[in-house]
């Protein structure tokens, strides 16, 4: 199958790297030169806990250079996910899915808007990757992928791509309630990245200490009583377990979110926490907790941009 990833960063890297190894035919296309440059000459690096591993996908900076491909996914930050819809539309052959498995709500929509509803296919990760450097990444901890079509029943090409993705070693199931993947995930980024993004620890200390694993409660049960009120069912019980399950199992990873702050970028908090601030207004729910983890954000970004001029 001929992939290809609209964003490359630590979690395009990884996943890319992996169905390389596999033998799929995998092109990388992001704007960041200086990374491509170094997957076209070395490959993507990833270290785990048991050595390096390189894999050679090819890497380009533009679109045209793919050509169509057979499935599309979707890694940039939420920010960036309507241009990345744009590029998408460069590689769309008469049968290409579109597959978004980046954090924050309401990605799947925008692509739909661009691209069709009937191409999108939404999922989830419980992958942990943090970047090192250009063309190198480190697989910071294993957790299941779940995929699911935005519109319809579980299909033969969702199957089709679990079964790649998890001969690839990267665990993958179809599932057919989109909406309860979207917020199960959700909820767990809301739970640990604006945690780790102010603290600076990395996932698995958020359960280290008591005053931590209250704030992750206390958003949590918010984000909780917002989804509720939509009245999906999440995709697992006992929400606050499964985010600090999530933060164990990734424990050495740095979230995106905290990666983000470490090197100057704009964070996903919008579509994150404050979705949960959206959400609950609409729906006249209070969020509270995650109003201050937002505005604390927001504030770290604004510090590290006025710092910069």
């Amino acid at each position: 199958m001929k992939i290809a990833f609209i964003g490359a960063g630590a979690m395009g890297s990884l996943f890319g790297g992996r169905l390389a190894l596999a033998g799929e035919e995998v092109w990388l296309l992001d704007i960041w030169e200086e990374h491509i440059r170094a997957v076209k000459e070395n490959g993507v690096v990833i270290a785990t806990r048991d050595g390096e591993i390189v894999a050679r996908p090819r890497a380009t900076t533009t679109p045209a250079e793919i050509g169509s491909a057979d499935l599309i996914i979707i890694f940039v930050k939420a920010n960036d996910t309507a241009a990345a819809a744009q590029s998408a539309l460069k590689l769309l052959g008469p049968d290409t899915a579109v597959l978004t498995l980046q954090n924050g709500y309401g990605n799947a929509e925008e692509l739909a808007r661009v691209l069709g509803a009937e191409r999108v296919i939404a999922g989830t990760t419980a992958q942990g990757s943090t970047q090192l450097g250009p063309g190198r990444v480190m697989h910071g901890g294993n957790g299941e992928t779940l995929i699911s079509e935005l519109t319809g029943p579980i299909s033969p090409r969702l199957r089709q791509i679990a079964a790649i993705f998890s001969a690839a070693g990267i665990a993958t199931y179809p599932a057919d309630n989109v909406a309860s993947l979207i917020w199960g995930k959700l909820l767990v980024n809301v739970g640990i990245n604006a945690l780790t993004g102010i603290t600076g620890l990395k996932n698995g200390q958020l359960v280290d200490y008591a005053e931590t694993r209250e704030l992750v409660t206390l958003a949590v049960e918010e984000a909780l009583a917002v989804a509720a009120a939509t009245g999906v069912e999440l995709p697992y019980p006992a929400p606050v377990d499964k985010v600090l399950a999530v933060a164990t199992a990734t424990a050495q990873n740095s979230s995106s979110m905290l990666q983000d702050l470490q090197n100057s970028r704009i964070t996903e908090i919008d579509a994150i926490n404050g979705a949960i601030i959206r959400e609950g207004e609409r729906l006249g729910v209070a969020t509270p907790v995650n109003r201050t983890l937002t505005l604390l954000v927001k504030t770290l970004e604004q510090l590290d941009q006025e710092a910069r001029r």
